[in-house]
């Protein structure tokens, strides 16, 4: 994934994915590199995929020890996502956060640049710009061979993080789970657990109907 800045560990989750966003140009790991270049080929030659995945949030620090599940439905520029008891959705025009914990819908023009959003779409190629990446080494995931690719923020000082590292399919050339550290000690792993390509979706998936939220009032960034 991550949904709105008034849920405090998915503002963490926010922020890193948009400190992402920086594009510079640094010197790549060449074999870290052909493999994400490949499977951003593959995820932008898709019309529409739907994702489901876990999630834990843990600090030893703080004591914070949660865990979510989220999923995801993409087509185009539209997108629906749930992270818990909170969902988005655009239209390819306006997003709308709702967060349950608050009773409140934060609505925002939709904008890959957006602050207030994170498209799932984005989430699954966050390793395309803002960072530098390392090949590290072969491993195994729930059994299966994967391909380990560190990835360090270019511009340490803007970043709330320090590292993501991700697991990649050998064999389905997919993102299987992406683990990352911030600075102040948090951290996030996401476990994908079922990933379709090209599935059918409807577009009425993205439409936000304010009659589904009685007494939520929709704040407007």
């Amino acid at each position: 994934m991550i949904f709105a800045k008034k849920n405090s560990y998915m503002k963490i989750f926010l922020a890193l994915c948009l400190s992402l966003l920086t594009s510079q140009t640094f010197a790549q790991d060449a074999k870290a590199q052909g493999i994400l270049d490949k499977l951003s080929t593959k995820m932008k030659s898709m019309k529409s995929f739907y994702i489901e995945f876990n999630a834990s949030v843990k600090n030893n620090t703080t004591g914070t020890n949660e865990n979510e599940f989220g999923k995801g439905w993409v087509k185009g520029n539209k997108f629906y996502a749930s992270y818990g008891d909170n969902a988005m959705i655009c239209n390819g025009v306006k997003t709308w956060t709702i967060i349950k914990e608050d009773r409140s819908v934060y609505e925002s023009d939709a904008s890959e640049d957006d602050e207030e959003s994170i498209n799932p779409k984005r989430l699954m190629t966050i390793w395309e710009t803002g960072f530098k990446n390392k090949y590290d080494h072969e491993g195994n995931f729930n059994g299966k061979p994967v391909h380990i690719i560190n990835l360090y923020p270019k511009v340490p000082s803007k970043a709330e993080y320090h590292t993501i590292q991700l697991y990649i399919s050998k064999t389905e050339n997919e993102l299987v789970k992406a683990i990352m550290k911030t600075k102040d000690g948090t951290t996030m792993t996401y476990s994908v657990t079922k990933f379709t390509a090209n599935p059918t979706i409807d577009d009425s998936k993205f439409v936000f109907d304010r009659k589904k939220y009685p007494g939520y009032p929709v704040i407007k960034d």
